[in-house]
């Protein structure tokens, strides 16, 4: 074959295999300006050499046999196009190795990561937390090394829909919900052009809302606080499961309390707003049944600073759990009492007497007020009768538990 004709069709893949390295480095000549440098370690490399801008440049396509001949012609073509829309390759490459640098950098798990660190600094509560790094991390195993740019609404709704297969319906909604606030972190910082999540709007079964099981009726609640005060199993579980009724906190902002939250001489119990699920303090005032029930608990601060610690752990407060199985012991079922039915039951109880203002009701409930300046003004107003509310209150279910009048109701039993 005469070197012109070996010039015009090029180099063969078994030429290239089969190149050994000499003294010297030399190259193989393709086509078009594309050449095989054989460095004399046997090492083959893909190369083009070009003018541009008056300056002849070398550009790498890469190293046989990770980049086969086939591969270096459609690298040599993409090149040339450059070169005609008068840009350099050279440049070109430089900018998309950096493209690709920043795109492993901004992977869906790495921003999402980054996010969460975010908001931990922020003081959101450890469990709420330890959520969402649950929920994200369902989807890592397919997105997570995804630059979040370039992940799909439908990438996502396969994930979803796999979960959902297992007919974890709220878990996927919420997942959902999570991964939203992890584009729109994305969006905000630079890494992502719009939240995909929107997009799955309604793509996902909605499971109907079970409210949480509660007594709410006067006969009923002192059935169940007449049972509490016979509860038979350990102590301090006795005195949470009494405090709550008069307090009305979610269980578990009375699992995590601190003998430093409360001050006895002014009659309240401060929570701080990383254990609140509204993200704002919030003050109880301590009737005095509240407080002789607190007077009940053996230890103080330097045994642990939890007014209910674990039975394994001082360090850590009790199971949260504990209140719904204590329930369950007295036998209550989860469809009639929970611990967090008791906010019902005062919500219901309350609002009912007719003395008191709603939004009182709320504010002690520590429900959220989408307004900031009526919050703000509701806080102040009403803290002199919320004082008043909380002790009517304890003298009220006292009376509940030791009316004579109220007949103790079955709950679910069957007659023997």
């Amino acid at each position: 074959m005469s070197d012109g004709a070996k010039r015009k069709t090029g180099l063969t893949a078994n030429a290239v295999k089969h190149a050994r390295p000499r003294d010297k480095d030399y190259k193989l000549s393709d086509r078009d300006g594309l050449y095989l440098l054989v460095k004399t370690t046997g090492i083959r490399y893909w190369r083009m050499n070009y003018r541009f801008g008056g300056q002849q440049r070398t550009l790498s396509f890469g190293r046989w046999p990770e980049i086969l001949l086939g591969d270096a012609r459609e690298m040599l073509l993409e090149a040339r196009r450059q070169l005609a829309k008068g840009l350099d390759p050279l440049e070109q490459a430089k900018l998309e190795k950096i493209a690709k640098s920043i795109a492993a950098t901004n992977t869906f798990q790495a921003v999402a990561e980054e996010w969460l660190a975010k908001i931990e600094k922020e003081g959101l509560a450890p469990i709420t937390l330890k959520k969402a790094r649950w929920l994200l991390a369902q989807t890592y195993p397919v997105l997570g090394r995804r630059p979040i740019s370039e992940i799909t609404a439908h990438e996502l709704l396969l994930v979803l829909k796999k979960i959902e297969a297992s007919k974890r319906y709220d878990t996927a909604n919420r997942i959902r919900s999570t991964c939203s606030q992890v584009f729109r972190y994305a969006i905000a910082t630079a890494r992502a052009e719009r939240d995909i999540c929107s997009d799955l709007r309604g793509a996902l079964v909605t499971p109907r809302t079970n409210h949480r099981a509660a007594i709410t009726t006067a006969a009923d609640a002192g059935a169940l606080l007449r049972a509490v005060e016979d509860y038979e199993g350990n102590a301090l579980t006795r005195i949470a499961l009494r405090l709550l009724p008069h307090l009305f906190v979610r269980p578990g902002e009375l699992r995590w309390a601190e003998w430093s939250e409360f001050d006895f001489d002014k009659a309240v119990w401060t929570i701080p707003d990383h254990k609140m699920k509204m993200r704002r303090p919030h003050a109880v005032p301590l009737s005095r049944q509240a407080l002789a029930i607190i007077g009940e608990i053996e230890h103080d601060a330097s045994y642990s600073g939890f007014l209910f610690p674990s039975l394994r752990a001082l360090d850590r407060p009790m199971s949260d759990n504990t209140i719904n199985a204590a329930l369950r012991r007295l036998g209550f079922s989860k469809d009639q009492m929970t611990g967090h039915g008791f906010r019902a039951m005062a919500a219901t109880l309350l609002n009912e007497m007719g003395i008191w203002n709603p939004d009182a009701i709320e504010r002690q409930l520590a429900h959220a007020d989408g307004n900031s300046i009526r919050r703000a003004y509701a806080r102040g107003q009403y803290w002199e009768e919320r004082v008043r509310m909380m002790q009517h209150w304890s003298d009220y279910i006292d009376q509940l538990r030791d009316g004579a009048t109220i007949l103790r109701p079955k709950f679910g039993h069957s007659a023997s």
